[in-house]
């Protein structure tokens, strides 16, 4: 038994596990669920949600393992791949020094701390400066491109 035919069986199991917790959701109703999550109780959508959160964690740890086994096949693409991910990480590190952070009171009565704050600052500050880069290279590349004509 080869290994596609071993993850169709667990698919199908897993397939097959989600419909029948789907259509006991459905066959307790909208009111009843409504009246039992009112009341804390989650029991009836908690293991539909455990399983979607089972497949998330499995499906995540086979991309990164199958990506990280295809990148130590070729030291270039190791070295590549780790040079990019060292420069994202200066980016985020840089503007979170950069940001500043203060205690915030949101809608809904909670307050976000000034470490929060700060790294919502930092999160911003890194959207930007990747954007910049992006657009940077594309314009850079497209005038090299046209220059070499």
């Amino acid at each position: 038994m080869n290994l596609q035919n071993i993850i169709k069986i667990i698919s199908a199991l897993i397939g097959i596990i989600s419909a029948v917790l789907l259509f006991r959701i459905i066959g307790m109703g909208d009111e009843t669920i409504k009246m039992d999550a009112s009341m804390g109780d989650f029991s009836s959508v908690s293991p539909l949600v455990n399983l979607a959160l089972l497949v998330l964690g499995i499906t995540v740890i086979v991309t990164l393992l199958f990506s990280l086994v295809g990148l130590a096949s070729d030291g270039s693409k190791l070295k590549k791949a780790l040079l990019s991910t060292g420069l994202f990480l200066v980016v985020v590190f840089i503007s979170y020094a950069l940001s500043t952070g203060v205690e915030t009171p949101m809608k809904d009565g909670e307050v976000l701390s000034a470490n929060g704050s700060r790294w919502v600052g930092a999160g911003l500050r890194s959207f930007y400066t990747l954007a910049i880069i992006a657009i940077a290279a594309m314009v850079f590349s497209g005038v090299k491109r046209i220059i070499n004509r």
